[in-house]
């Protein structure tokens, strides 16, 4: 099987459907009066130490890799991603981002199939991702941009397919990583010192562009540097953290080499193309997987 390419952001969890059986009820029938008797006379403290345990607070505001859980062995993370997710806590509302394994699911929508037509406003619509697997082979899938209400907990989620059928299924979010501060010990360590190569995925802008994987990286005093090749000769300038990086090559593909300041992290560069009638900055993301981290030879 292939593995993602991405850092980031490692989780894998069992999706648990639970239920009460009809013959359980049925037998509790018969002593109905009996338990109506006992829960009139008992005390009040007893009856608070029975109540359900107040739901957990939502997660701090930060970015977590996390397990996206679901029912059914036809809808589910890419195989690259290896269940995985990227878990944003904002202002304390959640969202999980996961790319799919084709482009064959169109929409989602929060609830049930039956009620899916009716608000079409409320679609989540998809993303274009670029997966990049351990072979150095990409795919072009959509991703979705999903609102979580509570981590470990099933909800539902419906499904478009191409042929215009809504589909149920339940799903959950569970074990929430921070994807930098001590939640990955992957993304905390730097190699030593010394010359790799490592696989890169690039996510963001209108999801033609694409960069060479595996990436040449170079760590030299706890630094790293990577080799970055576009597919296109048409990139003139990058931009890192308000630092201007230019070409180290003048034909061929764009070459540049950045700093990388973890691995399995999504960084964050600024990418000039002056391939538009208009030089253009485009935004995008790059993320080193540790996993697939190898001595160059």
């Amino acid at each position: 099987m292939k593995k993602f390419q991405i850092v980031s952001l490692t989780l894998a969890a069992a999706l648990l459907l639970a239920g009460c059986g009809a013959s359980e009820s049925a037998a509790a029938s018969g002593s109905t009066s009996e338990a109506v008797s006992t829960v009139e006379t008992a005390p009040a403290e007893s009856e608070s130490e029975s109540e359900a345990p107040a739901a957990e607070a939502a997660l701090p505001d930060d970015i977590y890799t996390a397990d996206f859980n679901t029912d059914s062995s036809m809808f589910h993370v890419n195989e690259a991603c290896n269940g995985k997710g990227t878990l944003t806590v904002e202002n304390g509302k959640m969202t999980m981002h996961v790319s799919l394994q084709s482009q064959k699911i169109v929409n989602l929508y929060l609830g049930m199939a039956a009620d899916a037509p009716d608000h079409e406003d409320e679609w989540l619509q998809p993303t274009i991702d670029t997966v990049t697997y351990s072979d150095g082979t990409s795919d072009e899938v959509y991703g979705f941009d999903i609102p979580v209400a509570a981590v470990d907990t099933d909800f539902q989620l419906a499904i478009l397919g191409t042929k215009g059928t809504w589909y149920d299924h339940v799903v959950s979010v569970s074990n929430a990583v921070p994807a930098v501060d001590g939640g990955d010990a992957a993304a905390a360590e730097v190699p030593a010192d010394g010359t790799y190569t490592c696989a890169v995925t690039l996510e963001g802008g209108s999801g033609r562009a694409a960069v060479d994987s595996p990436a040449a990286l170079t760590v030299v005093d706890g630094a790293m540097t990577a080799t970055i090749v576009w597919s296109s000769p048409n990139y003139d300038y990058m931009l890192i953290d308000g630092e201007k990086y230019l070409p180290t090559n003048t034909e061929g593909n764009s070459t540049f080499e950045i700093p990388v300041a973890a691995l399995d992290t999504a960084l964050a560069v600024t990418a000039d193309t002056v391939a538009m009638s208009t030089p253009h900055e485009i935004d995008y993301t790059l993320t080193f997987d540790s996993t697939t981290l190898a001595a160059a030879e």
